[in-house]
């Protein structure tokens, strides 16, 4: 496994130096060191975030022999000091996989990273199965932070608030970050009191995504939406900006998400959500979905919804999430309302 990797990950990094230098100067110490579906090892990764290394498989586990040289290949070709962890997250975890791939002790603390010099926790063991900060996700937060000045901004699915903390950063006026999860809420909170967000600007809003979204959009909430929990109530309002980055499929309390078959039921709301020359950031993280494809079911729900979009604008991942055709598993589109 060694002997495949390193010069992949030797390609990797070099191909990465552009980047690792405008990184460097936005003051960014998080990026993807490999992203092995595009560079040669199809479910490999390894991430940097500040000091903690994390590779992650999404296959088949690496084995004991395997894991110890991807540690020490990287220990060798990296020129920063870094806590080592590793996480399988394939359906393959048997026996005695569970017993080995546990990190060492003192990369299961939590850490700081950066990116653009915000402050972001990060820790590779938590109750979920995902990093606190999808790095992916960066040129999105990016444009967030330089365009929200004196905005309402709605975050939807705000997970651990980073587009959230970008939007306060950048000046918004106030900022709603929903999602149904308070551990993931509870690490956004803290992400904004280490960049010195003023709460009185930053709302943490521990609700169904879809519920929140159709109640500001004017919609009803019933059906699977509703009827069979009680929920947070909210009058009708719109806001500047929303974001909407949904996972691929989920079942929350009150209803599901499919990105595949039922992206307009998300995106329905968020438009209507959206104030008229306002914006609504969406992605789609599924690799199937092509953008094309994608693009005109957004049209489509937008024109039926009576809220037509004026443009449409994709917004691609960093050099560190390569994609050679040019069809990156992350699609964001920037959509004028």
């Amino acid at each position: 496994m060694t002997t495949q990797i390193e010069p992949l990950l030797r390609q990797a990094l070099e191909r990465r130096k552009p980047l690792l230098e405008a990184l460097e100067r936005e003051g960014t110490d998080c990026l993807r060191l490999f992203h092995g579906v595009a560079e040669g090892l199809p479910g490999l990764t390894v991430d940097r975030y500040g000091g903690l290394v994390l590779a992650q498989t999404f296959r088949d586990p690496l084995p004991p022999d395997g894991l110890g040289a991807l540690e020490e290949l990287l220990r060798k070709t990296l020129p920063y000091a870094f806590a080592f962890a590793y996480n399988h997250r394939g359906k393959k975890p048997a026996e005695p996989f569970e017993k080995w791939h546990r990190p060492a002790p003192e990369a299961l603390r939590e850490f700081v990273c950066r990116e653009g010099g915000l402050k972001y926790l990060i820790s590779a063991r938590h109750r979920g199965i995902d990093p606190w900060l999808f790095l992916d996700l960066r040129a999105a937060r990016r444009l967030v932070r330089g365009s929200s000045a004196g905005l309402s901004v709605l975050n939807l699915f705000a997970y651990t608030c980073g587009v959230g903390v970008c939007a306060a950063d950048g000046g918004a006026a106030e900022v709603w970050n929903v999602d149904f999860a308070r551990s993931a809420l509870d690490v956004g909170r803290r992400n904004a009191e280490l960049n010195a967000v003023p709460p009185e600007r930053f709302r943490l809003v521990e609700e169904d995504c879809l519920t929140a979204a159709r109640q500001l959009a004017g919609l009803p909430v019933g059906g699977r939406y509703g009827q069979k929990r009680r929920y947070e109530r909210f009058e009708p309002r719109s806001f500047d900006l929303v974001f909407l980055d949904p996972p691929a499929w989920a079942k929350g309390p009150l209803a599901s998400v499919d990105l595949v078959r039922d992206y307009p039921s998300l995106f329905k709301p968020a438009v209507l959500a959206a104030r008229p020359g306002g914006r609504v950031i969406a992605a789609n993280n599924v690799a199937s979905v092509g953008y094309a494809e994608w693009e005109e079911v957004l049209r489509r729900c937008a024109a039926k919804a009576g809220r037509p979009l004026r443009n449409v604008t994709r917004l691609l991942p960093d050099a560190d999430f390569p994609s050679f055709d040019a069809n990156p598993p992350l699609k964001i589109a920037v959509c004028e309302v």
